[in-house]
């Protein structure tokens, strides 16, 4: 008799595997903490004060059952709930996910998550501060702007997009800004960084209709009617992705576009002790989901491979005009 594939598996066999490896409070508590973000094995273990072996142990399970994926940064290993779209019964996993994260995480265990994604936009923000006045020429290792810049420009202007306002988070030197900003009405270019900022308003020069904001998508306001977002080459920098896209996707106005280009996932690890980067870049696919996940829907993609080995990912969203579910 030929044995049963996975993906052939009925739904009943699929959650039986699911529901039991979620018998465990403590599993259920890690499921339920990797909703939106990836985290580390040494960072779960300090989040539920549980040993490494014994943690290992659980993730293990949870893989085996479909529950999650693991993906290498560096030395250490990243968990994840498994996407959907990969799952051998995506609507049960999905539904089998709402149900959990309806209890909600507990206010001592959100605390301590806040508290580790602190310390990694601390980190980050360290390195820019030391490094603020070279990072171009550090980036550029990987991916200077003139290699992807041109198909951004071409991507944006390809779009049935509105030119009331445009936020470029992470504006950074100002490459995309000097190309783009005079299709719009009005601008933000926002950025962690002062000196960035800087030396993005002094390549611009006076103009009334950019501001320039430091700080985090929060610190932009309660805007909700943005026609385009874009996130140039930062969401590997940034402590939490999943926040970031969906504070993005809060800014649109239906039928606004967010447009993210960035780093397809690699194992380059220098890039870390160079650039800054807290991500050794992104799958796609877990972007794909952020990006649903944060009520949005795919629009289009591309794909650009660079001769040092990285590829650039440049994907398009679009918020429905009128919104018939809410984000998961």
């Amino acid at each position: 008799m030929s044995r049963v594939q996975p993906d052939q598996l009925p739904t009943a066999f699929v959650l039986a595997d699911a529901l039991k490896a979620l018998g465990d409070p403590l599993r259920l508590s890690i499921f339920r903490v990797l909703q939106r973000d990836s985290f580390g094995v040494l960072e779960l273990c300090d989040l539920f004060s549980v040993r490494q072996p014994a943690m290992s142990h659980h993730l293990k399970v949870m893989v085996e059952a479909g529950l999650l994926c693991s993906r290498r940064e560096g030395n250490s290993l990243f968990y994840r709930r498994l996407p959907v779209a990969q799952s051998c019964d995506g609507d049960a996993l999905k539904t089998l996910g709402a149900l959990v994260d309806r209890e909600g995480i507990e206010p001592d265990l959100q605390l301590s998550l806040e508290q580790l994604k602190s310390a990694r936009t601390e980190q980050s923000l360290l390195f820019f501060q030391k490094n603020a006045t070279r990072f171009r020429d550090q980036q550029d290792l990987i991916a200077s702007y003139a290699d992807y810049g041109a198909a951004l420009v071409q991507t944006v202007k390809s779009l049935d997009c509105g030119t009331d306002l445009w936020i470029e988070v992470g504006s950074g030197a100002g490459d995309f800004l000097l190309d783009l900003e005079d299709l719009f009405t009005r601008v933000v270019a926002l950025d962690v960084s002062a000196d960035l900022l800087a030396l993005a308003r002094s390549r611009l020069g006076n103009k009334p209709h950019i501001q320039f904001v430091q700080g985090e998508i929060s610190g932009v306001g309660p805007v909700e009617g943005a026609d385009l977002v874009s996130c140039n080459m930062v969401l590997h920098h940034v402590a939490s992705p999943f926040d970031l896209v969906a504070g993005m996707a809060g800014c649109l106005k239906p039928g606004g576009f967010l447009l993210i280009s960035d780093l397809c996932q690699h194992d380059q690890e220098w890039a870390r002790q160079s650039c800054g980067d807290v991500w050794l870049g992104l799958d796609p696919d877990e972007l794909m989901q952020m990006a649903v996940s944060a009520g949005l829907e795919a629009h289009a993609d591309q794909f650009l491979a660079l001769r040092n080995g990285f590829r650039i990912q440049i994907q398009i969203f679009k918020r429905p005009e009128a919104c018939s579910h809410e984000p998961i």
